[in-house]
């Protein structure tokens, strides 16, 4: 591998290999890999283990037709190829065994140990319980993985390989599971790969996602890559051999290679900075691999003395590196006929790192790394699972999970040098509770850079924090959970509300509760009855009415969720057919579950949506426009934004034909802007008709304007047209109204 200087045009090497043989031929292949990377380790149990699988699996099949044991032993191979150990492999073999077939626990314990147990009962799902919704079980099966990653790192790794070949087959599954999968693999799989630095993972889950949840953008990306692929190689071939030179005059032994940018990763650059593929500088880009740090800086002192380097386009990941231990230089420059590219520095155990992550160095790999190695590594864990333990509701868990571990982050310093990571966005609270609970609970102030900031200055990579602290400071104030970002800083505030301030909690979390019941138009005393909370009481591990004020009150328990069961009993009661209230929207219109009420001719696995600028409902005539990466836009057919006068030609051919499905059964919600006299009892005359159509207001505003009239904006739960003609009707023959329109505002 470390010949005088490699090259090569786009190595793909980071996607692991897809192997489509008889599954004992893999096995074997298995069996020469472990021997090849760790001689001393005990095959024969992988060959126990296999038959046993197979026996268990026996007249199984998956979607495709295969045979079920295709699909552990695939895991296998992939185990492998990230060089795990005997124990991992026989884990992965047997990780549907429990889960699956009359074998139990103790059984795998008694035939292969307790560690390939405890391995294979931390990747099975908990489907003996019964859950409320999907989220929920998700959340509690997280939890469960957290737990058992926290004590062996295999059980992630093994579940994240899982994972990946489920999705690679999962063009056999309809298409409400492939969303469902795709989306559940995009929120949480693929960033908890990048999370522990496996990119051969986390990049082909990304792609895969992306093809199931939205086709058009996937097709496009890799059209637009393919054709102008062969002129791209070209260009990267032409550096790599200028840069290969230069090396060897340099005495610098090294291998070049050009590095493919996954689909993803374009989509996500396309989408969040509105570019056209051709503006992103990195999708040319080339790396440089090399054998020590030194000379690392030595090429980027070569590279920039070659090529412009563009500013504010270098970062050195080597001596800061990200937290999922990934070191590299990258830097972008410019060609000579000006095209802009990037490189990419590093040494072999630097692209090992980056490629396989913690699995590059974990304490069971035989004598590369020790026990106190891999516990720092996995401090992150054992702090994520101390965060989330006092969070119970499953939108709350996976909010924090995804700023926590999902996020992009920042790098501050204390005044002592030390470097403090923390998801963007974070504010001074956050790093001073990420020092110490005791400084966080003790702060008065901050200081960045030397200078006085506020309480919410959001933290800047580089800056240096002090944080000032008082022992006659009062402790945390409930609004500074507005303010903070991480669940750590929010559990140790909440933490102080819940043994300090439980009166105030009480009777905070009763008003938050109040006021949830008015927004749902239910009367409070007839919501909390004893015998719809005992349920609530059990869950959540509450003895009393106060408890669950008191839970609510410092945020550990979410009002809505509360709220909407004992909705469901108060409804349940009196036999209403209330549809399920959602999030509160964001613009005037807008689908509050998914978009299967509309129907696109000819395409029925591409993502939809309801453009913002026209809001259409049902009833609106409506058309669909074929988006850049985000599916078929919905617009009604007069939408100012679609009129041949402002397309281009090109994009006159994005039509398609849509319809409403005849079966739409989801709520929306239009706002109407109502101008009327400013007099007394004007807003409950139109509140009191709107109670008469039965519409629920989402959302009221209103204000006085200077000629003496006023203008208020209902926001109104609609299933259609029809719905919304009547409330403008009714609300038009108010005295003193003098204008009903439906807006977007």
């Amino acid at each position: 591998m470390k010949d005088d200087v490699k090259s090569g045009v786009f190595n793909h090497s980071e996607t692991l290999p897809h192997i489509a043989e008889d599954t004992d031929v893999i096995v074997d292949k298995i069996i020469n890999m472990v021997k090849g990377y760790s001689p001393n380790a005990n095959t024969d149990m992988i060959y126990v283990a296999y038959h046993l699988a197979k026996a268990a699996h026996k007249n199984q099949y998956r979607k495709s037709g295969e045979a079920y044991i295709e699909h552990p032993v695939q895991i296998a191979y992939i185990a492998a190829e990230l060089s795990m150990d005997h124990v991992a492999i026989c884990a992965a073999l047997l990780h549907d065994v429990i889960e699956d077939t009359p074998y139990t626990y103790e059984n795998i314990v008694t035939l292969f140990g307790t560690s390939v147990a405890e391995i294979v009962d931390g990747v099975t799902k908990l489907k003996k319980i019964q859950y409320k919704d999907h989220q929920e079980e998700q959340v509690e099966n997280l939890r469960k993985m957290f737990f058992a990653m926290s004590k062996d790192i295999r059980v992630v790794i093994i579940k994240l390989i899982d994972r990946l070949h489920n999705m690679r087959t999962l063009g056999y599954m309809p298409r409400e599971k492939q969303l469902e999968k795709a989306k559940e693999t995009l929120d949480v799989y693929a960033p908890l790969a990048h999370r522990l630095g496996i990119s051969k993972i986390k990049s082909e889950l990304e792609d895969l996602s992306l093809k199931y949840l939205d086709p058009v953008a996937y097709e496009e990306i890799r059209e637009s890559i393919s054709q102008k692929k062969s002129e791209r190689e070209a260009f990267v071939a032409d550096i790599i051999t200028v840069l290969k030179k230069r090396m060897s005059e340099n005495h610098i032994e090294c291998e070049i290679t050009g590095r493919a940018k996954h689909f993803y990763s374009i989509f996500r650059k396309m989408y969040a900075q509105n570019k056209t593929i051709d503006e992103i500088y990195d999708l040319l880009a080339v790396r440089i691999i090399v054998n020590t740090v030194a000379e690392c800086y030595a090429v980027l002192g070569i590279v920039h003395e070659m090529y412009t380097p563009l500013p504010m386009r270098f970062k050195d990941y080597i001596a800061m590196p990200k937290p999922n231990m990934y070191q590299s230089l990258h830097t972008t420059v410019v060609g000579s006929d000006g095209t802009p590219f990037e490189i990419q520095i590093r040494t072999w155990e630097m692209h090992k790192v980056a490629q396989e992550g913690i699995a590059a160095h974990w304490k069971y790999k035989e004598g590369k790394s020790g026990k106190n190695e891999m516990d720092k590594e996995l401090e992150w864990v054992r702090k994520l699972m101390e965060t989330q333990a006092d969070i119970m509701d499953a939108d709350v868990f996976m909010n924090s999970l995804r700023i926590d571990m999902f996020s992009d982050q920042v790098f501050a310093f204390t005044p002592q040098g030390k470097v403090i990571p923390l998801p963007n966005g974070s504010t001074a609270i956050d790093f001073a509770f990420a020092i110490h609970t005791q400084v966080g609970s003790k702060m008065v102030g901050a200081k960045a850079n030397g200078k006085i900031v506020t309480n919410n200055y959001k933290l800047q990579n580089g800056d240096i924090i002090e944080i000032l602290t008082s022992p006659q400071a009062k402790g945390p104030s409930r609004d500074w959970l507005k303010i903070v970002k991480t669940s750590q800083a929010k559990s140790k505030i909440n933490q102080w509300l819940k043994k300090e301030c439980r009166e105030e909690n009480i009777i905070h979390g009763k008003d938050i509760l109040e006021k949830e019941a008015k927004r749902l138009n239910i009367p409070f005393s007839k919501l909390f009855r004893d015998e719809w909370l005992q349920p609530i009481y059990k869950k959540y591990t509450l003895n009393s009415l106060d408890d669950l004020y008191a839970s609510v009150g410092y945020g550990g328990l979410s009002p809505q969720k509360v709220t909407m069961r004992l909705r469901e009993e108060y409804i349940h009661e009196r036999k209403l057919k209330t549809p399920e209230p959602n999030e509160r929207p964001t613009h005037a219109i807008r689908r509050k579950t998914n978009t299967s009420g509309i129907e696109v001719k000819g395409i029925d696995n591409c993502l939809v949506r309801l453009s913002k600028c026209c809001n259409p409902v049902p009833g609106d005539d409506i058309v669909g426009f074929i988006t850049k990466g985000r599916g078929v836009s919905v617009h009604r057919v007069d939408c100012p934004n679609i009129q041949p006068d402002v397309l281009s030609d090109e994009d006159k051919k994005r039509f398609i034909k849509v319809s409403w499905t005849g079966n739409n059964r989801s709520s929306y919600v239009a706002t109407l802007r109502v101008e009327a006299e400013d007099r007394k009892g004007m807003m409950m005359q139109i509140t009191t008709v709107l109670a008469d159509l039965q519409m629920n207001c989402d959302s009221i505003n209103a204000r006085k304007l200077r000629d003496g009239s006023s203008v208020m904006t209902f926001g109104l739960e609609i299933s259609g047209t029809d719905e919304l003609k009547k409330a403008i009707t009714r609300i038009s023959n108010i005295p003193g109204v003098s204008s009903v329109v439906r807006t977007t505002n």
